[in-house]
């Protein structure tokens, strides 16, 4: 069997329609775990800003919100597309509210996870805004903290996208 690549899974937009990641076959993909409530919900200027400077080169940012770390997205899909729109002007594409642990954990996460643990070897996403940068091969090239501003991933992505 070939290795698994982003391109295997699909989601849903946060509209509700599918959305085959192999759509975005040979671009760098910046992959977010996100909350309307959050401390770090700032960030999501930050991730607009990149997407705003990196998309017609071939990134593609794509959030998910998730209510898995102190409810801090407990709005509806509806309701989380239009906190993002008008707080932060958000249009780079959003999921539909996945987890990201547990047994319930979308597809995705969990191989994402798998492929780039965190701190110490833990495979378990700590808090909201844990990025993944999967490189155009589809393969992840690496994992950054809550913390990591959206703005210190723009050497990294520009690595990706020259690859």
């Amino acid at each position: 069997m070939a290795e698994q690549t982003i391109y295997d899974f699909d989601a849903l937009s946060i509209d509700g329609k599918p959305a085959q990641l192999a759509s975005q076959r040979g671009k760098v993909i910046l992959v977010v775990n996100t909350a309307s409530q959050c401390g770090f919900t700032p960030q999501f200027a930050g991730l607009e800003k990149l997407w705003e400077d990196y998309r017609d080169r071939g990134l593609v940012i794509v959030g998910f919100p998730s209510n898995q770390f102190g409810g801090q997205d407990p709005g509806s899909n509806d309701e989380i597309a239009g906190f993002c729109q008008r707080n932060y002007g958000v249009s780079f594409p959003m999921m539909a509210k996945v987890d990201v642990n547990g047994a319930q954990a979308h597809p995705l996460w969990k191989w994402l996870k798998s492929q780039a643990p965190g701190l110490l070897g833990t495979e378990a996403i700590k808090w909201n805004f844990t990025k993944f940068l999967v490189g155009k091969n589809g393969q992840v090239l690496k994992r950054y903290a809550p913390n990591d501003a959206p703005d210190s991933l723009r050497k990294d992505i520009e690595a990706a996208l020259a690859a």
